[in-house]
């Protein structure tokens, strides 16, 4: 009820629900919802505070902010994060857990989100503020420090944390959320910690805190005197050469990127969170750079005079641990929204600006230049070579046991050209990143800023949350090993409660495939990275027993259909048949697969720093030390 004209009387967490119900993220002339919903997983701590407020929402007016389930707190971050992608940053979902071990469970996803530079809120309980009832089920004590809880773990892992300890602090904490969440600068984990008593108080709301508010993005330009010193760089270029990242997405710059290397010649090498930047078989996208590129893009990079980093983070994988770049006095140009980013490395020439802003000024100021005819004539030799090699690489073997190369050709083949294929952990990142072939500005979503095991599956289900809000019926493919799906498996039970469509393709290969190539490349023998049974005798997990483990039917248990392709020389072709049928399916279809772990996708000549101990009693560890040592020596301290 009204208490005069200008306020509302209304609990805490009822302010909260109807406030975000009016957030609008609006990008020139595009206006979507800030949050169009809330996933959240009920306990004491947040039932009768968000809980009832939700279910007052949806008795009154269903659509101001809808409900929607989630088996797993991790999960939920990580559907808002798939969201988030799609829909450019522009907008995401908020996660409401209850508190102590639900709370502790989204420490992962905010960590994920604010590492991939995508927003997310989240809503965690806390205990009393009062501590009337102190301590509560679940409170985390500490001597030394009472105020402290389980929430505040989150401090380190959000862009922005704040504790609503009274009703009269939601008003600005909400709006002071709402500004980072919707700056693409600031932009990942938002936590507001709702201590649950407070969240059923109730307080005088003013009436402007709930009307509809518009958040417009920022998108700056580039400033005068920058984009100069980029544009003298670039014009006395030979060699150059553009990292696309994640940037070149969110801000929806591919057109204008397209235009630019068009009318350059400057060819196009792309991080994991850039993959969609060009089409794959545009002249000048030469595919994946650094450690898990291909020859094309490690190549060019290693003689490039000028690299022009746009939207990109520059993690080690990007930079191949600082040893992609070896050309003497190789200058850089970083291109981001972020300072924090644009001047990593020791960068010289930064632009903080918008991606899209600045590539169209690239393209007006360097209208007159064109690379080399001969160094465009290597871009296009090593292009080819490249295609070629994955055109081999996805030939079918006839094996019984496929490799994974092979099981991405089929997928690939399978797929129409806006299909999303998601993934996140394990040798698929590096493979996929070498190997797929992107043909949509979002039909790539490979989550490799935290590479976070489990990831794919609710990842995949706010991809495709993302795509039909969006008007899109694309299908989304997440493909999986079995150590990640054994990691968080149990959002399948939300696709099947909602009739979300996902094709899932599982690839049993009985361990860490990954770590398993990493362990031996670093001395180690696979040790600890198979499935096997324990040897009590050897105390190791390195015998030939394999586990008896069904996968298969474990999705079947959960009301998904399952299509099993069985070991044999057609099982390729049997992977594309199980894949027409999934496409033609309305239904979450799961395709399990066996594969050999120790077939391996072509070398695209990159490196990725793992230290490898300098004393060891292991032939096999002595041997990587020396062929560490000597690749380490090519590592420089800075690269610009």
């Amino acid at each position: 009820m009204a208490t005069n004209s200008r306020t509302k009387r209304m609990t805490v967490s009822q302010a909260l629900v109807e406030f975000l119900g009016h957030q609008w993220t609006v990008d020139g002339d595009h206006r979507e919802r800030t949050i169009p919903g809330v996933f959240g997983i009920f306990g004491h701590g947040n039932v009768a505070g968000l809980g009832q407020a939700l279910k007052q929402a949806n008795a009154l007016d269903p659509d101001l902010m809808p409900y929607f389930q989630a088996r797993n707190e991790q999960a939920m971050v990580h559907q808002s994060v798939g969201y988030a992608r799609m829909h450019r940053r522009l907008g995401t979902f908020a996660s409401a857990a209850s508190v102590g071990p639900g709370a502790a469970n989204m420490l992962t996803g905010a960590a994920l989100a604010t590492t991939n530079r995508l927003p997310a809120l989240l809503l965690p309980s806390d205990t009393f503020a009062t501590r009337v009832a102190d301590p509560v089920l679940q409170q985390l004590e500490l001597p030394h420090d009472i105020g402290i809880t389980v929430n505040d773990a989150f401090r380190p892992l959000s862009r922005f944390f704040d504790r609503v300890q009274r009703p009269e602090q939601l008003f600005s904490i909400a709006l002071a959320a709402m500004r980072v969440l919707t700056d693409p600068a600031e932009t990942g984990a938002v936590t507001i910690a709702l201590p649950e008593d407070v969240q059923a108080e109730t307080v005088d709301v003013p009436l402007e805190f709930l009307q509809n508010r518009e958040w417009h993005l920022r998108r700056p330009l580039p400033e005068r005197a920058a984009l100069a010193r980029a544009i003298a760089a670039i014009r006395g270029a030979k060699r150059p050469i553009i990292i696309a990242g994640g940037g070149v997405i969110y801000s929806n710059a591919e057109e204008a990127l397209r235009l630019l290397v068009e009318a350059t010649g400057i060819p196009v090498g792309t991080s994991q969170a850039g993959g969609g930047s060009l089409v794959w078989n545009h002249p000048q996208n030469v595919g994946a750079i650094g450690a898990t590129g291909t020859t094309a893009a490690n190549r060019l990079a290693a003689e490039a005079d000028v690299v022009i980093g746009i939207g990109t983070r520059y993690s080690d994988f990007t930079t191949a641990s600082r040893t992609a770049f070896q050309a003497e006095g190789v200058t850089f140009v970083n291109v981001n929204v972020a300072s924090f980013d644009a001047y990593k490395h020791g960068t010289q020439i930064a632009v903080v600006a918008d991606a899209r802003e600045t590539v169209e000024a690239l393209h007006g100021e360097l209208a007159r230049f064109r690379v080399a005819a001969d160094y465009a004539e290597t871009v296009r030799r090593e292009k080819a070579a490249w295609d070629a090699t994955v055109d081999a690489a996805f030939e079918p073997s006839g094996l019984a046991l496929p490799g994974q190369a092979e099981i991405i050709g089929a997928v690939q083949s399978s797929t129409e050209p806006e299909d999303v294929i998601v993934q996140a952990a394990g040798s698929l990142p590096g493979d996929l990143h070498k190997l797929w072939r992107v043909r949509d500005a979002l039909g790539y979503h490979v989550e490799y800023a935290f590479s976070c095991m489990g990831y794919e599956i609710a990842g995949g289900l706010g991809v495709k949350r993302g795509a039909e809000a969006s008007g899109s019926d694309r299908d989304v493919v997440v493909m999986v090993g079995d150590g990640s799906y054994l990691m968080l498996h149990t959002e399948l039970v939300t696709a099947v409660a909602e009739g979300i469509k996902l094709i899932v393709v599982l690839i049993q290969n009985h361990g860490y495939a990954s770590i398993g190539h990493l362990s031996e490349t670093v001395g180690s023998e696979r040790f600890g990275t198979w499935y096997r049974s324990l040897d009590p005798e050897a105390r190791n997990f390195q015998g030939e027993q394999i586990l008896p483990v069904d996968l298969a039917a474990n999705a079947r248990s959960y009301g998904v259909d399952v299509i099993e392709v069985e070991p044999g020389a057609s099982s390729i072709d049997d992977l594309r048949a199980a894949m027409a049928t999934a496409k033609a399916s309305d239904r979450t279809t799961l395709i399990h697969i066996n594969s050999d772990p120790l077939l391996y996708a072509p070398d695209g000549e990159g490196w990725w720093d793992v230290p490898v101990p300098a004393v060891s009693e292991l032939p096999s560890t002595q041997r990587a030390y020396e062929e560490y040592a000597e690749i380490k020596a090519t590592q420089k301290p800075l690269l610009g």
